[in-house]
């Protein structure tokens, strides 16, 4: 009998534990496997320019457009300031762009302010009919699952009406069924953050590894270890890390590829 009870106070104290510690310990078991480096490793444009001999700004090829959403607007994964920087910059430097992942259009919208004046955008997304039938994997993340449908609520963007939209071309499909045949070789970038399922994220990166140019860059969103709802975009890229050349940047949720 006593026995029995230090192996139940020895179990309810693991339990405890493990309660109170379940994000740390998550954390430590989903470690990122991707070397992070710092962004002047990702393109020269993002070298610092020396302006005096205590101080280093930014070069010309990284002054952008740009624009916040207005506070109170609840939009699942949006990217941070940094991050849209980063994308506006690149885009600055690319005529041909993919996104996989419309959701409101903010990064759309950053893409098509600066890019070249004749520079091509196509962004695929969902409908929201599409998004609740959409057939997934039985082992797909199901909180990603509810945020598909959540980002998938957009028939409007913020690039709608906009003088700059006609740079843009918006695909309502699955990416899944995209045919790649007309797209190989042909982008300069590729912005990766649709759907975060297995199935999805692993789908999207071997056709953009496809479509990418040389010289072109992907760029994939929301590689956190330890937060659910990307849990699987951080296994995708952890295992194909091992034969890709995929690095991830310091300071944000992105990960890139130099295709050299």
């Amino acid at each position: 009998m006593i026995s029995v009870l230090i192996i139940l106070l020895i179990a309810t104290n693991i339990i405890t534990i493990y309660l109170l510690n379940r994000k740390e310990i998550k954390k430590y078991f989903a470690k990122s496997f991707i070397k992070s480096v710092n962004l002047e490793k990702v393109n020269k444009i993002f070298e610092s320019e020396k302006i005096s001999e205590n101080l280093y700004g930014p070069k010309k090829d990284v002054i952008v457009k740009s624009f916040c959403v207005p506070s109170g607007q609840d939009i699942v994964g949006i990217t941070s300031d940094y991050e849209a920087w980063i994308l506006s910059s690149l885009s600055k430097i690319s005529k041909n762009i993919f996104e996989f992942g419309t959701c409101s259009g903010k990064t759309t919208t950053l893409m098509a302010l600066n890019s070249p004046n004749d520079s091509k955008i196509i962004t695929l997304t969902l409908d929201s009919n599409q998004a609740k039938n959409l057939s997934l994997d039985s082992q797909d993340n199901k909180v990603s699952i509810r945020n598909i449908i959540n980002e998938s609520n957009y028939n409007k963007f913020i690039f709608s009406g906009k003088e700059y939209e006609k740079k843009i071309s918006v695909m309502f499909m699955d990416s899944r069924k995209l045919n790649t045949d007309e797209y190989l070789n042909k982008f300069d970038l590729i912005f990766i953050d649709g759907g975060h399922t297995y199935s999805i994220i692993e789908n999207d990166s071997i056709k953009a590894f496809k479509m990418i140019k040389m010289g072109g860059i992907i760029l994939w969103h929301d590689y956190v270890p330890g937060k659910t709802s990307d849990k699987d975009v951080v296994k995708y890229l952890n295992k194909i890390s091992k034969y890709k050349k995929i690095f991830h940047i310091e300071n944000t949720s992105l990960c890139y590829f130099n295709n050299i």
